[in-house]
């Protein structure tokens, strides 16, 4: 048993003895858990697609997790309401998926820059002699 960031107790069983290697194990078990819910039910609908040769699917998948990356780094930074058990009301992947759709449906000034500042956030700084530099 520990306990999570939120001090919520988090008890996973197991017959292995090393308690830190299962819980390391369980952690990025949970972030792909994460990953297939969004894309099979949070708005991507993966099995909607029916495809099932597999050079296929695994493209369709390398373009999903593309696009679940690219939600995550526009949710990241959007203001959501926060709940009673101290959780946003909204994943950061929905509020991302969310504007990202708006973004791009709508035709106008406003959100065209902001298309282009999502589309600036798959650009990182480097880090070159100190001084931030861009790709």
């Amino acid at each position: 048993m520990t306990r999570t960031d939120q001090g919520e107790p988090l008890i996973v069983a197991s017959n292995a003895t090393a308690a830190r290697q299962i819980l390391k194990g369980y952690g990025k078990r949970w972030k792909i858990e994460c990953l297939f819910r969004a894309l099979k039910t949070k708005g991507f609908n993966l099995e909607n697609t029916h495809m099932t040769l597999p050079g296929h699917v695994k493209r369709l998948l390398c373009l999903l997790t593309l696009a679940y990356v690219w939600c995550v780094l526009v949710g990241i930074n959007q203001d959501a309401e926060i709940k009673n058990h101290g959780r946003r009301a909204w994943s950061v992947v929905t509020l991302g998926l969310r504007s990202l759709v708006r973004a791009c449906s709508r035709q106008s000034e406003v959100l065209a820059g902001e298309l282009l500042h999502f589309i600036r956030l798959w650009t990182l700084p480097q880090i070159a002699n100190g001084e931030s530099v861009g790709y």
